[in-house]
C-alpha cells in the first residue's frame, strides 16, 4: 500500500505512516513515555479527547433512530403509523443502517492505510453530520431509510482509523487505556440519544407540529456532529491536504454508492416480493459475506495476514456476539423496559440509559485494567475472557428476571442492565488492544476494518430479529434469551484464541 505525503507525517514519536511503528511498538526505536513522569498531560491525551468527541456524536447519530422509532410507534405518527408489524419494520430500519455501516468498515480501514487515518476520520465525521441533518428534512419511509443507510456508510469508516491512529500515537503501556477512554464516547453518545430524545422531541413540539417533532432530534445531533468534525479538521490541519481529502472522499464515495445500490436493491426487491423483515436482514448480511469473499479473491495475497490469521479470525467471530448485544440493547432497550414495566416513554428511556451509561465507567476502567494487567504479566486474552464470562452470567440473569417476574421493577432492570453493561463495555478496549497486537502494523487499519465488517453482521441482524420476535411472541423475553445465548457462544469462541504471551512493561 502507498502512503500519501502530508497526511502521514506526524511530529516526533507519533508516526501515522502505514507500516511505521507507533510509540511503544516492538519495532520502535524508543518509547516516548519512557522515563516520563506519570500523570502529565501528553499530546496523545489531546488526541484521545478529540476522538472521544468524535465517538460521542457519531454514536448519538446512529443510536437516535431506535428511540425515535419507539416514539413513532407509541404515538402512531410518521411512517410507523400504519405499519402492520411496527417493531419488525423498526428493527429492519436499524438493521439497514448497520448494513451501510458494515459495508464500509473494511474499505474505510483500507483507505486509511492508503490516504492516512486522520483524513478518513475527518471525511467520516463531516459526512455523518451532513446526512444526519438531512434526515430531519425527509419523512417518507424509503427516503428515511436511504439517508440512514448513507449515514451508516459514512460512519463505517471511523472505527478502523480511530483504533489504528490510537495504536500508532500512544505508548504501548497506555494503549488499551487510550482505546477505552476514547470509545467511552460511544457510551456517552448512546446515553445522550437514549435519555434526551424525549427532550429533543418536546423541543421539536415547541417549533413544529406534534407529528413532525421527531425531526428535531436529528437536527440537534447533526449540527453537533458538524461542530466536532470541524474541530478535528482544525486540529489535524497540518496533516491534511485538500486534494488528498477530496480523493479520499471520492474513493470512499465510490464504495458507498455501490453499497447503497446493493442494500436498497435487496430491500426494495425483498419488500416487493413480500419477504419478511427478517429475511431482508439476512440477505443484507449475505452482502457482507460476499464482500469478504470478494476481498479474499481479489487481494488474498496482500491481505492474507488479516483474513487468514487464526486468532484474528476468532476475534472477528466473537465481535458478532459483541455487536449483536451492543445494538440489540441500544436500539430496543427503551421498548424492552417499557414493555416489561408498562412505564412511560421518559421513565423507560431513563432506566434504559443505565445500559448505555455503564460504558462511561466500563470502557476506561477496562482499558486501564488491561494495561495494568499487561504490566503485571497477565495476558489480554485472559482479561477479556473474564469480563465476557461475567457479562454472560449477568445477561442470563436479566433474561431470567424478565421471564420469571410478573411485574418487573424498573430499579432491578436498571441494576441488571448497568452491571452487565459494565463488564461488557470493559471487555471491548481489551479486545481492541489484542487485535492491534496480533495484526501486522502496516495492516492494522485493514484488520480493524475486517473485525468490524464481520462483527457488524450481529448489529444488522439484532434489531431486526429482536423486532420480529417481539411482534410474533408479544414480549421481549425470547429476544433477550437469544442475546444471552449469543454472549455465551462468544465466550466459547474467545476461549480458543491463543493471543500473545504477556510482556512485563515498566
Amino acid at each position: 500500500m502507498t502512503s500519501v505525503p502530508g497526511d502521514n507525517t506526524v511530529p516526533p514519536a507519533a508516526p501515522d505512516t502505514p507500516g511505521a511503528p507507533g510509540p511503544g511498538d516492538p519495532a520502535a526505536a524508543a518509547d516516548p513515555a519512557a522515563g516520563a513522569a506519570p500523570g502529565r498531560w501528553r499530546r496523545w491525551h489531546t488526541l484521545w479527547l478529540l476522538l472521544l468527541l468524535g465517538w460521542t456524536v457519531s454514536a448519538a447519530d446512529r443510536s437516535v433512530t431506535g428511540p425515535v422509532v419507539t416514539w413513532m410507534i407509541d404515538n402512531g405518527v410518521g411512517f410507523m403509523a400504519h405499519a402492520e408489524h411496527p417493531h419488525s419494520l423498526g428493527g429492519l430500519i436499524g438493521g439497514l443502517f448497520f448494513a451501510g455501516y458494515m459495508l464500509t468498515q473494511f474499505p474505510g480501514g483500507y483507505l486509511g492505510d492508503r490516504y492516512g487515518h486522520r483524513t478518513i476520520i475527518v471525511v467520516s465525521l463531516l459526512w455523518a453530520g451532513v446526512t444526519t441533518v438531512l434526515t430531519g428534512f425527509l419523512g417518507g419511509l424509503v427516503a428515511f431509510i436511504v439517508l440512514r443507510v448513507v449515514t451508516g456508510l459514512g460512519e463505517g469508516a471511523f472505527y478502523s482509523n480511530d483504533r489504528t491512529l490510537i495504536t500508532a500515537s500512544t505508548p504501548q503501556r497506555d494503549r488499551s487505556l487510550g482505546m477505552g477512554v476514547v470509545i467511552t464516547g460511544l457510551a456517552i453518545g448512546i446515553t445522550i440519544a437514549t435519555i434526551f430524545t424525549p427532550d429533543f422531541v418536546d423541543f421539536g413540539k415547541s417549533m413544529l407540529s406534534d407529528t413532525d417533532a421527531w425531526r428535531m432530534a436529528f437536527w440537534v445531533l447533526g449540527v453537533a456532529t458538524l461542530v466536532v468534525a470541524l474541530t478535528l479538521t482544525w486540529y489535524f490541519r497540518s496533516h491534511l491536504k485538500p486534494a488528498v481529502v477530496g480523493r479520499a472522499a471520492l474513493h470512499l464515495g465510490g464504495y458507498a454508492v455501490v453499497s447503497l445500490v446493493l442494500i436498497m436493491a435487496v430491500y426494495l426487491i425483498g419488500d416487493g416480493v413480500g419477504l419478511s423483515e427478517l429475511w431482508i436482514a439476512v440477505l443484507e448480511v449475505a452482502l457482507a459475506v460476499g464482500l469478504v469473499l470478494f476481498v479474499l479473491a481479489r487481494k488474498g495475497e496482500e491481505l492474507g495476514p488479516v483474513l487468514k490469521h487464526r486468532d484474528l479470525f476468532c476475534i472477528y467471530l466473537v465481535y458478532i456476539a459483541i455487536l449483536w448485544n451492543l445494538w440489540f440493547f441500544s436500539f430496543w432497550s427503551v421498548s424492552i423496559v417499557a414493555g416489561a414495566a408498562h412505564s412511560s416513554f421518559a421513565s423507560s428511556a431513563l432506566t434504559a440509559g443505565f445500559n448505555a451509561g455503564a460504558g462511561i465507567i466500563g470502557f476506561p476502567a477496562g482499558g486501564w485494567m488491561s494495561d495494568y494487567g499487561l504490566r503485571r504479566g497477565w495476558g489480554r486474552k485472559e482479561m477479556m475472557l473474564t469480563f465476557t464470562g461475567l457479562q454472560a452470567v449477568l445477561t442470563v440473569a436479566f433474561a431470567w428476571y424478565l421471564s420469571a417476574a410478573d411485574h418487573p421493577s424498573l430499579w432491578v432492570m436498571g441494576v441488571l442492565l448497568f452491571t452487565a453493561s459494565l463488564f461488557f463495555n470493559a471487555l471491548q478496549p481489551v479486545g481492541h488492544a489484542l487485535t492491534a497486537e496480533l495484526a501486522r502494523p502496516d495492516l492494522r487499519g485493514s484488520a480493524f476494518g475486517m473485525q468490524n465488517l464481520i462483527g457488524e453482521m450481529g448489529a444488522v441482524l439484532s434489531p431486526a430479529i429482536g423486532g420480529v420476535l417481539r411482534d410474533s411472541t408479544g414480549s421481549w423475553t425470547a429476544a433477550v434469551w437469544l442475546d444471552a445465548g449469543l454472549v455465551v457462544a462468544g465466550f466459547l469462541v474467545l476461549s480458543q484464541v491463543r493471543g500473545k504471551r504477556a510482556v512485563h512493561l515498566a
